[in-house]
């Protein structure tokens, strides 16, 4: 699957982004004020603030996204991972999860945190898979009524890898 992933940087970037978090959200839940101001104004809210949102590309089309919002030095928010349902179970999203950490680093993160919902059991198994750790909720700042399920990464910055 020749999948590129990238930053967004048009308007129809946010308009997928949108679409592809609209779909699971009110299939599984309904959207929350932090879902539309997020989604209305994803430069603004997510990358303008020093965030970034990446979308995955498969034939000119972006199937899949994922942001990651600053909440405190060195501290980001996986938030709005999403993908093409019809490309679900096939590596999408974990090409998409893997680029996310890789940029958090470059970005100089130090961990990583999200919230998400026994609802999403892949979700939540590609997280702990890739190191997120089950955290109890008092641990992180969340705003979404539907998240039941509290995860952090611990990072090392790519400034700091051996051989950076």
């Amino acid at each position: 699957m020749d999948l590129t992933i990238r930053p967004l940087t048009t308007p129809a970037d946010a308009a997928a982004f949108r679409t592809l978090n609209e779909e699971w959200i009110v299939r599984h839940f309904s959207l929350e004020d932090e879902d539309r101001r997020q989604l209305d104004d994803p430069v603004g809210v997510i990358v303008d603030p020093g965030g970034e949102v990446l979308v995955a590309e498969l034939d000119g089309r972006v199937v899949g996204c994922v942001a990651l919002r600053p909440a405190a030095d060195g501290v980001y928010e996986l938030s709005k991972m999403a993908v093409d349902p019809a490309l679900r179970g096939r590596g999408v999203g974990r090409r998409v999860i893997t680029a996310a950490v890789e940029r958090a680093r470059e970005l100089g993160a130090t961990s990583l945190f999200l919230g998400s919902s026994t609802r999403l059991a892949p979700a939540v198994h590609l997280y702990e898979s890739v190191g997120f750790r089950h955290v109890p909720r008092e641990e992180i700042d969340m705003p979404y009524e539907r998240a039941d399920v509290f995860m952090v990464l611990p990072l090392v910055p790519a400034s700091a890898q051996v051989g950076a």
